[in-house]
């Protein structure tokens, strides 16, 4: 059984900034990309940020380039995003996300299995 499991989330003041934890289980976290997404009320799940099998390639929406970084470690099997400059927009629920395969998907339909979410909330 895959499982994927978030932390970081909170209420944050806009400028400030947050780092989201997810650490996976029931799957070889290795062999596959990762991706953070997010959901606002009345929104679709959009990407935020995703990351390749090695962490070697990134890749980003252009609302998070520059303010947000996605990183792995494969020894923890955690994937992380590290998120500066916060500003109101950014509130949503957060979501960690896994493919079935080594390369970036932006396409919230080609992630197989989720988090519960983690709920991001940056007052102005």
């Amino acid at each position: 059984q895959v499982q994927l499991i978030e932390s970081g989330g909170g209420l944050v003041q806009a400028g400030d900034s947050l780092r989201l934890s997810c650490i996976v289980s029931g799957r070889t976290f290795s062999r596959y990309a990762m991706g953070w997404l997010r959901q606002s009320p009345g929104k679709e799940r959009e990407f935020v940020a995703g990351i390749n099998y090695r962490g070697e390639n990134t890749d980003y929406a252009d609302s998070a380039k520059g303010r947000f970084a996605i990183s792995r470690d494969n020894a923890k099997n955690t994937v992380y995003l590290q998120m500066s400059s916060l500003k109101p927009e950014d509130t949503a629920v957060y979501y960690c996300a896994i493919v079935p395969v080594g390369f970036i998907q932006k396409d919230a339909r080609r992630y197989d299995y989720w988090g519960q979410g983690t709920q991001v909330t940056v007052s102005s």
